[in-house]
């Protein structure tokens, strides 16, 4: 039985949040994930100037691809507008991996099953034993299916389903772009280029709202590939995209059982206006390690559940989600 003080299950940024800063406070860490780094993750990339000083890092410094947008170019109904704020773009390919590596803990490969709470801790699968426990492992997190699950389910109505596509990508326009409202898609369109030669571009959508109305990401998907090409921002079509789901943010979780935390989309987390993951993923990280390190109350009272700064934005898209 391998036992350590902290494990924390799944190395992306929230994990790999926590663990930083756990091992930078000397607390004896192990972050188990059962793919190695680094690994293909579908996510647009984009991550804010919140990110960027949460995880005291200077952009000229970052290693890899790194690509900033004085704004973002809005698309409502043929109205143009840029949202005038400073954004980045990265890949998680090389994101996920450096951070991971950053936070200096010890990693293992390990696809984790079986999550048992004890009277001193945490089981698992019976080759695993800590004291705290953190979930940072995703929408399918282990330690939320085992642990919070039965008493905290995740409402379907705050369920998003995303289809999108990563790829080498000689793109002209470095803007990015989101298109809302676009053929009664209960969601947004996106196109992120990356620095160096990549482009993500997606459709994100409310997935009840979609099957209620009996239609499919798929198609819109095919209108949004249809709408790059007619506006030459793509000279060919992409191939085929891949697909996930994820939860917004919602009212009333405990992200905290016992000496048990969830974090990220664990927590289902993202922000309710631009579905915004990686900065709620981070900074659920670094709160649950600093409630281990200090016993600071870990809630989620403190992590933004909007992104974008006017409130008339943030009304505007929960009422296309939600209602």
């Amino acid at each position: 039985m391998i036992e350590r003080e902290v494990i924390v299950v799944g190395g992306g940024p929230a994990g790999a949040s926590a663990a930083w800063e756990l091992t930078r406070r000397g607390r004896d860490c192990l972050v188990l994930d059962r793919e190695t780094f680094p690994r293909e993750k579908l996510c647009a990339g984009w991550i804010t100037p919140e990110v960027v000083r949460d995880l005291e890092f200077d952009p000229e410094d970052y290693p890899h691809r790194f690509l900033t947008f004085d704004a973002l170019n809005i698309h409502v109904k043929g109205l143009s507008v840029p949202l005038r704020s400073p954004q980045h773009s990265i890949r998680r390919f090389e994101f996920d991996r450096w951070l991971l590596e950053r936070s200096g803990a010890e990693t293992r490969e390990h696809n984790v099953r079986t999550v048992v709470a004890e009277s001193e801790g945490y089981r698992i699968d019976d080759e695993f034993r800590c004291r705290y426990l953190v979930g940072a492992g995703g929408t399918r997190c282990p330690v939320y299916r085992d642990l919070f699950r039965a008493t905290q389910p995740r409402p379907k109505e705050l369920q998003a389903v995303v289809l999108e596509l990563e790829y080498p990508c000689e793109w002209r326009d470095p803007s990015c772009h989101l298109w809302f409202l676009t053929n009664g898609l209960p969601g947004y369109a996106w196109y992120v280029p990356k620095e160096n030669g990549y482009l993500n571009v997606g459709v994100g959508g409310m997935a009840e709202k979609l099957k209620h109305r009996g239609d499919e990401i798929r198609r819109h998907w095919d209108a949004l590939v249809a709408a790059l090409l007619r506006r030459g921002l793509i000279d060919t079509a992409p191939g085929a995209p891949g697909g996930y789901s994820y939860f917004l943010r919602g009212g009333t979780a405990l992200p905290r059982l016992g000496n048990a935390f969830v974090t990220g989309d664990s927590a289902g987390l993202a922000t309710r206006d631009l579905c915004e993951g990686i900065g709620p993923a981070v900074r659920s990280g670094l709160r649950a390690a600093r409630a281990i390190l200090d016993g600071a109350e870990y809630d989620l009272a403190g992590i933004e559940p909007h992104t974008a700064g006017n409130r008339w934005v943030r009304w505007g898209l929960e009422r296309l989600y939600f209602h």
